[in-house]
């Protein structure tokens, strides 16, 4: 029921844009594995083999640490509606922060979004898909509003008061290199 491509084909790039949900898995030499469900306007394929997204502040900031001292990194879609479908993204990775080029280069390619911290660039050198036959149907009601709002109101000085609190360290102490 698998199938192994190299390539993220048109197909699949139409599939990744009708999502409202992807999750993204990250794992350092030792300590925690780590997988976070994004949502949002905030992922874009650049072309058959690399893919950008705007990680937004969080409650901690896991797949920064792993990536330093790991870039592997997958990424999963879930079809929930119409045809089964599970994509898997293979590959390796690198952040971006405001003050780098290839953030500059990508954060055009989103809406403006309250909270962005990182621009997490793959190359995608394994495609996987699968059937998704026991993924349960559920209906997309509308995207949550509480991360924008708080992010609002906390202002440019208070978020990165937040980061350098919560966002500095994974959860098992690895560095996040946040500026």
């Amino acid at each position: 029921m698998a199938k192994r491509g190299t390539e993220i084909t048109e197909e699949l790039q139409e599939f990744i844009r009708n999502q409202k949900i992807f999750f993204v898995g990250t794992a350092a030499n030792e300590g925690s594995v780590n997988i976070s469900p994004k949502g949002m306007d905030t992922f874009r394929v650049l072309d058959k083999n690399r893919i950008v997204w705007l990680n937004l502040t969080g409650s901690g900031n896991e797949t920064a640490a792993h990536l330093i001292k790991n870039n592997r990194m997958t990424i999963m879609f879930c079809s929930f509606s119409d045809k089964p479908l599970i994509l898997r993204l293979y590959g390796t990775a690198a952040i971006f922060h405001e003050k780098d080029k290839n953030y500059q280069e990508h954060i055009q390619l989103f809406p403006e979004l309250a909270g962005a911290r990182q621009i997490i660039e793959m190359n995608v050198d394994l495609v996987q898909t699968s059937c998704g036959f026991a993924v349960p149907f559920m209906d997309f009601k509308e995207e949550r509003g509480q991360l924008q709002s708080w992010a609002k109101k906390q202002g440019k000085d208070r978020l990165i008061a937040y980061r350098k609190e919560k966002n500095s360290h994974s959860i098992d102490g690895f560095e996040t290199n946040l500026p």
